[in-house]
This record gives structure tokens, C-alpha cells and sequence, in this order.
């Protein structure tokens, strides 16, 4: 046999031998994941809605028209109160039905004006933080499901080891494992991205409270002007 013939059945060989690369789509992993996958998948759909929706919401609440309080300003020095009702019920917004509650006031005390406002100001920011909490939730019980899947997955993997006796396989073993890695990772990841977005929501919320802080403060400036 020739040396040439020699080295073509060793590579003929090794080729043979040669292990497949195995692919798992994010589908199987999932699915091979157990129950606690689809809980988790719930939670990622559910923290997405939340997010897109207050992010549009809050995002909406937070644009302040300089031009709306300029107008306000200018129909309050006339004595137009009911045209500054009027502007007020035709803008939508959190800032507008605040100058409202004021002006429906007017006439009684300033303490009592300002507390109307701020009331109502504080209204409007619960309602902007509808569904954070939730996401907050989100946040806290994601990586806390993965990890009772690890726990399910450890325990299943052990029972089968004492199951098996003496035919211990690496197959007995790898399907508990392999829930228990999917699922921690699962968890991470729901629990990280809500964790994203909870914080995101509570910045944007926080600049809408000192918007309406300071429009506040300008609308009772503007109740003491004639009094100058």
C-alpha cells in the first residue's frame, strides 16, 4: 500500500469521525425550558406593552407649550377668566386641566388655589405612573422565577441520578440541567430589560413633576401680578 493511499483513509477517517455542530434555535430553548419559560415569556410581552405605552404616554405629558401659558397669562390680565377656562378645556394635557382646577378657584384664597393645583398636579402623576409598579414587579420577580427553575431543574436532575443506580448516563442528568442553566438566564434577561424600562419611565416621570412644578409657581406668579 503506497504511502499516498495510506494518508487518504486517515483523512477519510477523520472526517468521519469528525462531530456535528449541533444548533438550537431561541424557540427549542425556550420551549425545552419548562412552564417557568412561558410565565417568563408572559412577563417579557407584558413589560414591553407597559414600557411603549407609558413611553408614549409620559413622553406626551412632558411637551410644554410656553405659548399655552403665555396665552393664559394674557387673558387672566384682561380679566378673561372664561377664555382661559375655555383654552384650558381644549388642550389635552396634564399641565392644562392643573391651570384649570386654579382658575376655577380664583376668588378664594391663594393657600387654597395653590393647594387645588398641586392636588390636581398630583393626580395627573399617578396616573402617569400607571402600570410602573407593575414593571417594577416585573423587574424583582424575573430573575427570582429563573432561579426556581434552576432550583426544579437541579432536583429533577438529581432524582433521575438516584433513579438510574448503577447506568448513570450524562443523558440522565443533562435534560434537569439544562432547564435549570434556560431558565436562569431566561429570568436574567426578563428581569434586566424590565429593570431597563422601569427606570427609564421613572426619569421621564420625574422631569413631567418638575415640569408641572414649575408651571405651577408661574400660574400662582401670574394671581399676584395685579396685586403688584
Amino acid at each position: 500500500m503506497s504511502l499516498m493511499s495510506i494518508l487518504l483513509d486517515a483523512a477519510v477517517v477523520e472526517t468521519a469521525v469528525e462531530p456535528t455542530e449541533i444548533r438550537m434555535s431561541l424557540w427549542e430553548m425556550t420551549v425545552n425550558g419548562g412552564w417557568i419559560m412561558l410565565v417568563l415569556g408572559i412577563f417579557s410581552l407584558i413589560a414591553v406593552y407597559i414600557f411603549i405605552e407609558r413611553f408614549i404616554t409620559i413622553n406626551r405629558a412632558a411637551k410644554s407649550d410656553d405659548s399655552f401659558m403665555e396665552a393664559i397669562r394674557n387673558s387672566m390680565k384682561q380679566g378673561d377668566l372664561a377664555g382661559a377656562k375655555e383654552l384650558c378645556k381644549h388642550t389635552d394635557s396634564p399641565l392644562s386641566r392643573m391651570i384649570e382646577k386654579g382658575i376655577s378657584r380664583i376668588g378664594k384664597p391663594l393657600s387654597d388655589i395653590q393647594t387645588a393645583v398641586e392636588n390636581v398636579g398630583n393626580l395627573e402623576v399617578s396616573s402617569l405612573e400607571k402600570g410602573v409598579a407593575l414593571l417594577s414587579m416585573i423587574a424583582g420577580a424575573g430573575p427570582m422565577l429563573g432561579f426556581l427553575g434552576t432550583v426544579i431543574g437541579m432536583i429533577r436532575a438529581f432524582y433521575q441520578m438516584s433513579m438510574a443506580g448503577n447506568n448513570l448516563e450524562i443523558a440522565t442528568l443533562s435534560g434537569g440541567i439544562y432547564q435549570a442553566m434556560v431558565t436562569t438566564v431566561g429570568g436574567l434577561i426578563v428581569g434586566i430589560i424590565a429593570f431597563i424600562f422601569y427606570n427609564i419611565l421613572v426619569s421621564q416621570i420625574d422631569k413631567v413633576v418638575n415640569m408641572l412644578e414649575s408651571k405651577s409657581i408661574e400660574f400662582m406668579d401670574v394671581l399676584n401680578e395685579p396685586a403688584k
